[in-house]
């Protein structure tokens, strides 16, 4: 059965829902979003062989090689715990803009509930026509979860929750990685038995409806499987303990915390990736055997994505009241996260793949990253003119409309 939550819980959301809506969340937001930019982009371009648990095509060198392990290092498996951390703080927040609006905690988890449910539609609505690599869906899937069983759960329980989720994925990096090294080693046998080929990737049919349904499909698998893999879950968890103390909307306050986990969190997370990408290069283990380094290279991968938060709130405790264009830009953006992250599709998935352009063919990883850059770069541009408009995302819109219905909705929170 379960029980009314301790007071503290529902202060804690009236305390945050009081401090406005402050720069950190939004500038990591905006800034996380050219990273998934990043992130994506290898997985559009097709025509070579695709490594067996990354993104990048193998058989490249020089300046494209360099870029692929910088990427392994610094951007892969550390870009999507940092967007599930930021959901996880997200969702305290809307919490919080509720219960300081006198919306009853059960109708306040219900308007969270339907948020979430629809996020799930749209990710399969976006998996079809455009992104088989959504995480929308898997987002909002996990959020269904998170809120029902720990919305009101005291800071005790998550922490409880988020130490036992780190420790099955610290039992699984070091069975895989053990498994690995003992494969590596000869002593278990030949191991061209547990080669798994490449990943597939959509990016190359040139049949649109083929594409689609290879899309979906893949996004039907990968959904539930980013639950499984704990990843994500641990990373919202985490966000939701950090709201709760508002570590990204009072900065300057948690500036020794946010310190601590900067300088632990980002050389854990480049470190694991180092991992990969050494594995990625050739150095380590067979390439048969890439999997073994996935299950650091993806807990690393939480700790660097929370060291990224942390880094992007100190930036924001520096930059005080000073808002130049940059930093309008940026938090523009993540303050129309979602559009942004639609429309990156929009623009990139018609020019890679091969039922659009097909430019996924010819483009080296390199250029492709430039690419990247440039879409994000238009989705800087749009969210300026939406910000000067006093205009929310139209996908911030609809999910709001199809989250609250006709009920009165609690105003949107004050810039602080």
């Amino acid at each position: 059965m379960w029980h009314a939550a301790p007071p503290a819980v529902d202060l804690a959301a009236a305390a945050t829902a009081a401090r406005g809506r402050s720069l950190a969340p939004d500038l990591a937001r905006g800034l996380m979003l050219l990273l998934i930019a990043l992130a994506n982009v290898p997985w559009l371009l097709h025509g070579r062989e695709h490594g067996l648990t990354n993104a990048h095509q193998v058989g490249h060198d020089g300046a494209d090689l360099g870029y692929q392990l910088f990427s392994l290092v610094a951007i892969d498996g550390r870009s999507y715990p940092l967007f599930a951390f930021l959901f996880g703080y997200g969702i305290w927040q809307l919490y919080s803009r509720q219960s300081a609006a006198g919306t009853p905690w059960r109708d306040a988890r219900r308007i969270l509930q339907r948020r979430h449910a629809w996020m799930v539609a749209i990710g399969a609505v976006h998996a079809l026509l455009l992104w088989f690599g959504d995480i929308v869906g898997a987002y909002g899937l996990t959020g269904l979860i998170v809120v029902a069983l720990l919305l009101r759960r005291s800071d005790r329980v998550l922490r409880i929750v988020a130490w036992v989720l780190a420790g099955l994925l610290a039992v699984f990096a070091l069975f895989s990685l053990a498994s690995g090294l003992l494969l590596g080693s000869g002593i278990a046998g030949d191991v061209s038995a547990f080669a798994g080929g490449a990943l597939p990737t959509p990016a190359g049919e040139p049949s649109y409806p083929w594409f689609a349904l290879q899309s979906l499909g893949l996004w039907l698998l990968a959904t539930p499987g980013q639950l499984l893999s704990l990843t994500v879950p641990l990373a919202i968890v985490l966000g939701m303990l950090a709201a709760r103390r508002g570590l990204l909307d009072r900065p300057r306050e948690h500036r020794r915390a946010l310190l601590g986990l900067a300088v632990a969190g980002i050389p854990i997370g480049w470190a694991g990736g180092a991992l990969a990408a050494a594995q990625h290069a050739g150095l380590v283990l067979e390439p048969a055997l890439s999997w073994g380094t996935m299950g650091v290279s993806t807990l690393t991968g939480v700790a660097g994505g929370v060291g990224y938060a942390a880094l992007f709130a100190l930036a924001a405790a520096a930059i005080g009241e000073r808002r130049g264009i940059v930093v309008r830009a940026l938090t523009a953006v993540g303050k129309r996260s979602l559009s942004s992250y639609l429309l990156q599709s929009v623009l990139l998935v018609p020019a890679l793949a091969a039922w659009g352009f097909g430019l996924g063919a010819t483009l080296t990883p390199l250029a492709a990253a430039g690419v990247a850059i440039a879409a994000w770069l238009v989705s800087v541009v749009v969210a300026l003119v939406l910000e000067a408009r006093g205009e929310r995302g139209p996908a911030e819109a609809l999910l709001r409309r199809l989250a609250y219905g006709s009920r009165p909705v609690a105003p949107p929170t004050p810039v602080a």
